[in-house]
């Protein structure tokens, strides 16, 4: 198995695009597999279209699931942290995408984004990992 850690600077965006970087590590492998693998208690990956207000719904998704100003029980750190730890339940902390002749089989709108509501850490690592067929 092959393995790479990629840096994504996510600042204050909840969701960011990490397709390229997926793009790059899969070019010319072959076929097999690629994992994406966020090391985070508080972040997970996800496929979703973007650029076409599905970030913004995704957001108003999480926030409505998972309010900021709700009574968890986990408290340390800025208020509502509590919930970027639950995130994870709800965008795995992983994801598998076939990959043909090189190429992540990804549909036409498909991109693969990182998904961080944590806000305290703007600095993130994603693991991608290819497995050959």
């Amino acid at each position: 198995m092959d393995t790479t850690v990629i840096d994504v600077l996510t600042g204050s965006r909840t969701v960011t695009d990490i397709t390229a970087a997926v793009l790059r590590f899969c070019q010319g492998r072959g076929d097999g597999a690629c994992l994406v693998f966020v090391p985070h208690a508080t972040a997970g990956a996800a496929i979703i279209e973007v650029g076409s207000g599905t970030e913004a719904d995704l957001e108003l998704t999480l926030d409505t699931a998972l309010p900021r100003d709700a009574a968890y029980h986990h408290r340390h750190g800025s208020p509502g942290h509590g919930r970027d730890h639950v995130l994870p339940a709800i965008v795995s902390p992983s994801i598998v995408i076939p990959v043909l002749e090189g190429h992540p089989a990804l549909g036409t709108w498909q991109s693969v984004v990182l998904v961080d509501t944590n806000t305290d850490n703007p600095r993130r690592q994603v693991r991608l990992s290819f497995l050959p067929a």
